[in-house]
């Protein structure tokens, strides 16, 4: 096993380094001190092929615009605050405003757009970075100093597990995500509708017009968000499910997931034979189908276009501060947060 460290751009004085994570059985995962973006996860076909299995740009300067946060760590809070603003201990904190009226992905500078520090580990069965960042009290709104350690660790086992650690001088709100978008096809050479997807999900939770949670949870039984047998992500592109159809004919919803931390997700595209296994510690999963995806990108001569990428955001439930029926995504003075989320590379 071994990291190699590459230089991959510079942003005013500060140098983004490349870290590549390399297990003995091949498989790599690239990622850049920049917002700690997968740039690359390298994995075989049943052919042998090693190809690219997720969304990746090809320079710093596009990664910098991101609007569709690829492969990058979102936060401090993923997904939507309604009306950008929320209340702690009666104070109103107010966010940016980056979706209409509403807060996404940790706003304008969130974590997927900073300079993170850097350290490699390097053990026997286990090749790991550690990138740290200090949010500063106020930044983008958010109350404390909120210190961040983000782990990539990839294992022998073809494992890559990431953990995040977080600690605030200030009580807080905190629900940071991966937020890589997969296709096992590689290097993007078909689109992911024909995936299959299996989740031991039983309840999702509905969405008004701005993508925002009602509060309401849904049950799956008899929709094409049941997911408990496996079905393909076709099946949400062709519903007359209104909740697809408001997503922009696909997904774009929060998963409830059991409460046992095991490998309760699995992507699996039939073609190239691979599998991705997901299992974490978190409440819910945010399904993506990349339903609005332009075609401004290009990943390995291929255009970007609707559909062609899955994101797979294990979380808290999104706008949590404004539903206190959702599990608390408050962290105290203090308080040590931790979650882990880990994925299984497979072939079939």
């Amino acid at each position: 096993m071994n990291i190699t460290k590459t230089e991959y751009g510079h942003i005013q004085e500060q140098t983004i380094y490349q870290y590549r994570l390399k297990n003995d059985k091949g498989l790599e995962v690239a990622i850049l001190n920049y917002g700690c973006i997968v740039t690359e996860i390298m994995m075989p076909d049943k052919q042998g092929q090693h190809e690219n299995i997720v969304l990746g740009l090809s320079s710093l300067e596009e990664y910098q615009v991101n609007a569709p946060y690829f492969g990058a760590v979102v936060g401090r809070v993923a997904g939507r605050i309604k009306g950008a603003s929320f209340q702690l201990d009666d104070k109103t904190y107010t966010l940016d405003q980056n979706d209409a009226n509403n807060h996404l992905h940790g706003g304008n500078e969130g974590f997927s757009h900073k300079v993170w520090e850097a350290k490699t580990v390097e053990e026997k069965d286990c090749v790991a970075v550690v990138f740290s960042y200090v949010s500063k009290d106020g930044e983008a709104g958010y109350p404390g100093n909120l210190q961040l350690k983000v782990t990539y660790s990839l294992t022998n086992e073809n494992e890559l597990k990431i953990d995040y650690n977080g600690q605030s001088d200030k009580k807080t709100i905190l629900n940071p995500t991966n937020h890589t978008y997969f296709n096992l096809s590689g290097n993007s050479k078909r689109d992911v509708l024909s995936h299959t997807l299996q989740m031991e999900s039983d309840q999702f939770l509905e969405l008004d017009h701005e993508s925002l949670p009602t509060g309401k949870k849904l049950h799956v039984t008899g929709t094409p968000f049941d997911f408990r047998n496996g079905r393909k992500l076709q099946d949400g592109v062709a519903s007359t499910h209104e909740q697809n159809q408001l997503a922009g004919n696909g997904y774009d919803h929060p998963f409830l997931l059991q409460d046992d931390c095991n490998f309760t997700i699995s992507l699996y595209d039939e073609e190239s034979g691979r599998e991705v296994k997901i299992k974490t510690d978190q409440p819910s999963v945010v399904l993506y189908t990349a339903n609005h995806l332009s075609d401004e990108y290009s990943f390995y001569g291929h255009p970007s276009r609707k559909y062609l990428g899955v994101c797979l955001e294990t979380q808290g439930l999104p706008d949590a501060i404004h539903h206190p029926e959702f599990p608390s995504i408050i962290l105290n003075k203090g308080e040590r947060y931790h979650t882990s989320t880990v994925y299984a590379f497979k072939g079939r």
